[in-house]
């Protein structure tokens, strides 16, 4: 049944089962997956969500319950007869009718929860599953997401920040993740349908969630990041300033004679 679950998500959501390579050479690919752990993290998330609504369920069921015995024994212990004959009106509306339909209700509430039992667990199950992080020697690409499939691609030389972040639950858990944050126009992503999580807090932030090497992803990411800076593939402007000091001089000693040249010509204007 999941697989089949799994099939149909995809083919809603229009993508293939599995991400393309991004740019890089063919030999350097590295794949990471989220940690088992997480599957553990979800199911334990799903099954306090089950207990929860069934217990809220049973609860309304049993007040009204409740609610319709404490009303016919109202009825029926009265002792006056102009009482009893009150009573036996009201009750139509507010003993009977109204009380029927809200168990009825409750009854369809049940109804719906049962099937959405195995639903949602296959829901959790492919929250987990549908997670992506490509690592090449240029760029890296995230990719998660079930109904709205988001795919966000950073390329090294816009990277200014690798960090991990960790929680209390996902110390206990052996899991954390890698966030890894660029400069504005840094990465591109695509959505893909109408529910899910992003991959990131904002356009310029990738986050490898839940995985159980965070050291070793982060200083894989950090090593190609300076292969690729100091083979000369950096950012433009640094790399020039670096290999051509000379020329940065020489521009800047024409910017001076420019304006002294100009403010010449002020002088002669004014005079």
């Amino acid at each position: 049944m999941f697989e089949f679950l799994k099939a149909l998500a995809l083919r809603f959501a229009k993508v293939p089962p599995e991400p393309h390579a991004p740019a890089g050479s063919p030999g350097s690919i590295k794949i990471f997956r989220a940690a088992p752990n997480y599957w553990k993290y979800l199911l334990l998330k799903w099954g306090v969500k089950q207990v929860a609504g069934a217990f809220a369920i049973a609860f309304f069921l049993s007040m009204t319950a409740s609610w319709q015995a404490a009303a016919g024994r109202t009825a029926s212990n009265a002792t006056d007869e102009e009482v009893r004959r009150a009573l036996q009106r009201i009750p139509t509306l507010f003993t009977r009718i109204l009380p029927n339909a809200i168990h009825t209700l409750e009854l369809i509430g049940l109804g719906f929860f049962l099937v959405q039992m195995p639903f949602s667990l296959a829901a959790a199950r492919l929250n987990f599953e549908m997670r992506w992080y490509i690592v090449t020697d240029r760029s890296l690409r995230l990719r998660e997401g079930i109904f709205r499939v988001r795919e966000m691609t950073l390329t090294y030389a816009n990277v200014q920040n690798i960090a991990i972040r960790q929680g209390p639950l996902q110390r206990l858990l052996g899991i954390a993740d890698v966030v890894v944050r660029t400069a504005g126009g840094g990465g591109s992503s695509e959505d893909h349908g109408h529910d899910g999580q992003g991959v990131g807090t904002s356009m310029h932030t990738g986050t490898l969630r839940a995985v159980d090497n965070a050291e070793q992803v982060r200083d894989l990411i950090l090593d190609r990041l300076r292969r690729l800076r100091d083979a000369g593939l950096g950012d433009p402007d640094d790399r020039q300033l670096r290999t051509r000091p000379a020329l940065a001089g020489d521009s800047a000693e024409q910017l001076r004679a420019a304006a002294r040249e100009l403010l010449d010509a002020a002088r002669a204007l004014r005079s």
